[in-house]
């Protein structure tokens, strides 16, 4: 199984730097040092949530909701720090212990009463959506202290690099660390390899699989803490899609839909290409609309790889 991470993990660099190169000759501004900190801008919240969705991913899951669930955890966060006037400290533990909970009810319909991933999924999905909208009740709420703000735009004293950066390198770290060195780690892929055969070598799978979803309900929140201090607004349309993205970003990392295998970096070089595709259709002013069917190509051609690796292994 290392074999084929590490293989797979190289692919996407050289890919990651073929399309870098690219990008380069076709656009020089793309390769000035503001648009580099730019896509690394614009990467931290998609990777955040991938990094979330990877672990679902791991067993065997999927999770559709953490777009919606980034929507209600920052309306959350707004009425408590912007209309409540309480200490963003406050707003932002709210938004966590949801996005945590919203993950775990997943979970619980998921591994406790057998519910398919996609439904289950989607019906948090339109919950939190939902609830979202109701709380906002159509209003953008902005005005966030210079503090809060701080954890979106500031910056490391002496550098120019972005505390966001600093924030989703330090959470990729942890996530490697937990994923490759202890127990928990072991056990989620041990869950989407054959979780059957898992169950029966004593490990209680339906705990760890509730614990991945709860993570990914945590990370969407995250991101949302982030999303909202960087744009100093929250929206109830906020999210949209980011989902999808976020899968994309792990399976063109080479995490497998059917679960088993995958990294945390190469989901991190994932949702780095998904940026840095889109940042280079921008500056060569390719429309939106055709920007959504050439992402859509990339993510077919990345399930489409997936399925002809596991073709490969079942011969």
């Amino acid at each position: 199984m290392k074999k084929k991470i590490n293989l797979t993990n190289m692919t996407s660099v050289i890919a990651l730097v073929v399309l870098c190169l690219v990008l380069s000759i076709a656009e020089p501004a793309f390769r000035s040092f503001g648009n580099l900190i730019n896509i690394f801008q614009q990467v931290t919240v998609i990777a955040v949530i991938a990094l979330g969705i990877n672990l679902v991913i791991f067993t065997g899951g999927i999770d559709i909701s953490v777009g919606s669930v980034v929507a209600f955890t920052g309306i959350v966060m707004g009425k408590i720090i912007v209309e409540g006037g309480m200490p963003p400290f406050v707003g932002v533990l709210a938004a966590l212990v949801i996005g945590l909970l919203c993950g775990t009810f997943n979970g619980v319909m998921i591994a406790k009463f057998k519910l398919q991933p996609m439904i289950a999924t989607l019906a948090m999905m339109s919950m939190a959506r939902g609830a979202a909208l109701t709380l906002a009740d159509g209003q953008t709420i902005t005005g966030y202290s210079e503090g809060f703000r701080w954890i979106g735009v500031g910056v490391i004293p002496g550098t120019q690099v972005p505390v966001q950066i600093v924030f989703m390198i330090i959470f990729y770290l942890i996530a490697f660390y937990i994923m490759r060195y202890r127990k928990f780690g072991r056990y989620i892929y041990s869950i989407g390899g054959n979780e059957e055969a898992t169950r029966l070598s004593g490990i209680n799978t339906v705990q760890y699989k509730i614990m991945a979803y709860a993570i990914s309900g945590f990370c969407a929140a995250i991101a949302s803490v982030i999303l909202v201090a960087k744009l100093n607004s929250a929206q109830s349309t906020a999210g949209l899609d980011y989902e999808m993205d976020a899968i994309a970003s792990c399976v063109i990392g080479g995490s497998s839909l059917l679960g088993g295998f995958g990294s945390v970096w190469g989901t991190f070089v994932g949702a780095i290409i998904m940026i840095v595709i889109r940042n280079g259709l921008n500056l060569l002013n390719v429309s939106s609309n055709l920007q959504k069917l050439v992402i859509g190509v990339v993510i077919l051609l990345a399930v489409l790889a997936d399925s002809l690796r596991h073709k490969d292994d079942a011969k």
